[in-house]
């Protein structure tokens, strides 16, 4: 993929891997990138980043929950700025949680932010690619979409499912010449996991890693990006021995306690 000259439209911007997909965007000669995250103040940072490297960095603070507030953006966005050549939906939102002790506003955040705003976003530009026949659509899963985690189960469960709906995706949208990848990054070092029990074994990455494998399987034509080797690995011996992954991630996962099946104050519904 040339990048040179384009415009990318970037979820989940304002920090972690959107920001450093946003910096190596902005690196590799995007001539405009919008920004879109809810807080205003970390994008008007990141675009006066972007424009230390030539780049414009457009701000569009929107909560992706909103589906109405996305759709008006969208379509002033690219009134104003004309077409998005990239989308890379990268918002997200994780709780770590044993699903015995998980509470509903967590799950329907996790569940309206990771999967129902992506598809909101990725309806409104697809249907622009696809007139236009030219576009890249990239869904930020996670090692997680393969491979399902203890005590995030909410999040593996968002994660599967961008994956089902990246592949069907991919073939509905080809007659149309648009391309349609998913980016699996593993563990990464981010501000929205650092108060996580991490799993042991695992050595997370950083979000300059992610963006680079981004960068680098685009220009290889890849369909699904796996970055750093304990993804590969890890992809390999689930399609090879399922049966030793699942022992393998157990093993690996905070220490769940038995406690109470429920929150404090809630009652176990029939």
């Amino acid at each position: 993929m040339n990048f040179k000259g384009k415009t990318a439209l970037v979820t989940g911007a304002s920090r972690g891997i959107g920001r450093a997909i946003a910096h190596q965007l902005a690196q590799q000669g995007c001539q405009r990138i919008l920004l879109l995250a809810r807080n205003r103040d970390r994008l008007c940072q990141v675009a006066a980043e972007l424009h230390g490297w030539g780049a414009e960095g457009i701000v569009l603070a929107v909560d992706l929950a909103d589906p109405i507030q996305v759709n008006v953006v969208i379509a002033q966005a690219w009134q104003q700025y004309g077409p998005v050549h990239l989308l890379v939906n990268c918002a997200g939102v994780a709780h770590q949680t044993p699903f015995l002790q998980a509470n509903l506003p967590q799950v329907q955040a996790e569940i309206s932010t990771n999967l129902v705003g992506l598809y909101t976003v990725t309806r409104l530009v697809g249907r622009r690619m696809a007139v236009r026949r030219e576009g890249c659509i990239v869904n930020v899963s996670s090692l997680m979409g393969k491979v399902a985690a203890p005590t995030m189960a909410t999040y593996s469960a968002t994660k599967f499912a961008i994956l089902g709906f990246t592949q069907a995706l991919r073939s509905e949208l080809a007659p149309y010449q648009v391309r349609v990848v998913a980016l699996l990054p593993s563990l990464t070092d981010t501000d929205m996991v650092r108060g996580f029990d991490w799993f042991r074994w695992v050595q997370p990455v950083s979000p300059e890693q992610v963006a680079e494998a981004l960068v680098t399987g685009l220009r290889q034509g890849r369909r699904e990006i796996l970055v750093g080797w304990q993804s590969h690995g890890a992809v390999w011996l689930q399609r090879i021995f399922p049966g030793l992954v699942e022992a393998l991630v157990q093993q690996a996962s905070p220490a769940v306690k038995a406690t109470a099946p429920y929150p404090l104050g809630e009652r176990a519904s029939s």
